[in-house]
């Protein structure tokens, strides 16, 4: 893996050579701080397809604006760190427009983790007058057109490309291959960006592109400061301002929200196997506590993870809570991966105990459901045809379902950007949503042994805290917090250290 000074030193010379404080400035003048409901637009022919223009509709944030003059600043580098629904995907086509406008930018390259995000990404990209190769599955459908629309752009018979890929399509030979003939002036923004810092997919990524521009609410990788180091040197620093739940909601980017927590005991015999696993996950941390490369920590992470999202206690929690909630709608059940018994997933016993038992109306949401089915489950929900979804992780990276309303997570993550992710995906605004209300199960740990109780205690100190702060932005934080407060005396935490 190339090292920050490798990277640096693959810069084109005419990046070295732009002066970046003069785009800034530029982009400032014509785009006035002062007037927050000013309108970007540009007078340009409307009749060129394919160059970057911005929409006549278009408001930017004043956060927005204030990320895309420092990523100027920056000289061409940044990470926006900015929470779900804050609009990173707006900003990011933002940025690419005023590159093409003032230094004649000619390529720009997306990469996303999941097809259902290049599919989201082509529908911004369409409002800012881009039709992009889309590069997923079957080379046959996009190789060619990507080489021939390249040639076109080195022979000057073509002004601009979009082309928007997802990882593993990136990684590949055929594209891979391709790499070499972009031109200087191309733009690679890497979306949902804490997956790039992996050694393989950080290896993929071309030190011949310059300008790198990456979005993610959480860019910190879990476990991981070297794939966080390294993400860093390649896109550049994480750049102000950092857009927080908490100024999103204030913004109202995001809705308001009711916070309440269910505290769920294990079972004797899911403790026993949780005490197990605890204690092997502190051998495993004395040895080497970097999870990229203690495959045997990762693995017990998991394990532990899983029995706790599939506590077989949070079934009955589900029950009661939905026995007082029939008519709730617009619902979203997160469950986690696992099994709860030998013969049944989580997702089918919650799915089994709504449907079949309570007769509330749902349908299952996972990474296996076709795009046009899930087009048609989204339908559904707004209709009130559904009142509820059963998903699994697919809902963890990007995908909208804004008309959401309600969640209730049965699967809770140790991992900040995912426990980030779930619970923020349901504040998304929406036409009529005035707020959204959360009802999380955290299951209480055991009380342990006296050689993994601080262990344990480390551990789960991090985790509360996120809840805390989840619950202390709530409509309803204090009652939240009187919750959670339960926890934190049971295993006599300090969180304010």
């Amino acid at each position: 893996m190339e090292s920050s000074k490798d990277f640096l030193s693959c810069q084109q010379d005419y990046i070295l050579q732009i002066n970046w404080d003069k785009l800034a400035q530029n982009f400032r003048e014509k785009y006035s701080y002062k007037l927050a409901e000013k309108r970007y637009v540009y007078h340009h022919q409307k009749d060129i397809t394919g160059i970057p223009q911005y929409p006549d509709d278009l408001i930017l944030r004043d956060y927005q604006k204030q990320a895309i003059e420092n990523w100027l600043k920056n000289r061409g580098r940044g990470i926006l760190k900015m929470a779900t629904g804050s609009g990173k995907t707006i900003t990011a086509l933002a940025i690419n427009t005023e590159l093409y406008h003032q230094i004649n930018l000619q390529v720009l390259l997306v990469i996303c983790p999941f097809r259902h995000l290049v599919l989201q990404w082509t529908q911004e990209a369409e409002k800012f007058n881009l039709f992009p190769i889309l590069a997923f599955e079957n080379a046959h459908n996009w190789h060619g057109e990507l080489s021939r629309q390249l040639y076109n752009i080195h022979n000057n018979n073509q002004k601009f490309l979009t082309i928007i890929t997802t990882y593993s399509t990136f990684m590949g030979d055929r594209f891979q291959s391709q790499l070499t003939f972009f031109p200087e002036k191309t733009l690679i923004v890497g979306d949902e960006a804490h997956n790039l810092g992996s050694p393989r997919l950080l290896s993929s990524l071309p030190a011949n592109i310059g300008l790198r521009l990456a979005l993610s609410a959480t860019p910190e990788r879990h476990f991981d400061e070297d794939g966080t180091d390294f993400l860093i040197d390649y896109f550049g620093k994480v750049l102000k301002p950092e857009f927080t739940l908490k100024n999103a909601i204030e913004k109202q980017a995001l809705v308001k929200y009711n916070y309440h927590p269910i505290l769920v005991e294990l079972t004797d015999q899911e403790a026993f196997h949780y005490a197990k696993l605890t204690k092997k996950i502190g051998w495993a941390l004395s040895e080497n506590n970097n999870l990229e490369d203690n495959h045997n920590l990762k693995a017990l992470l998991l394990r532990r993870s899983r029995l706790v999202a599939t506590a077989s206690n949070k079934l009955i929690a589900l029950k009661a809570l939905m026995k007082e909630r029939l008519t709730m709608k617009a619902t979203l059940f997160y469950c986690g991966d696992g099994n709860v018994n030998q013969n049944e997933r989580q997702l089918e016993a919650v799915t089994r105990i709504l449907g079949n038992e309570l007769n509330y109306r749902v349908n299952t949401y996972t990474a296996e459901t076709p795009v046009e089915e899930r087009e048609t489950i989204k339908k559904q929900l707004k209709s009130g045809e559904l009142q509820g979804i059963v998903a699994i992780r697919c809902l963890d990276e990007g995908i909208d379902i804004p008309m959401i309303e309600n969640a209730v997570i049965l699967a809770s993550s140790s991992n900040p950007r995912q426990f980030i992710q779930r619970r923020g995906r349901i504040l998304r605004p929406y036409h009529g949503k005035k707020e959204a209300t959360l009802f999380d199960m955290i299951v209480i740990p055991p009380i342990l042994e006296r050689e993994v109780w601080e262990i344990e205690r480390n551990l789960l100190k991090k985790e509360l805290k996120r809840f805390m702060e989840f619950a202390s932005l709530a409509n309803n934080a204090q009652s939240a917090m009187e919750i959670l407060t339960t926890l934190q005396d049971n295993f006599a935490l300090t969180l304010n250290n």
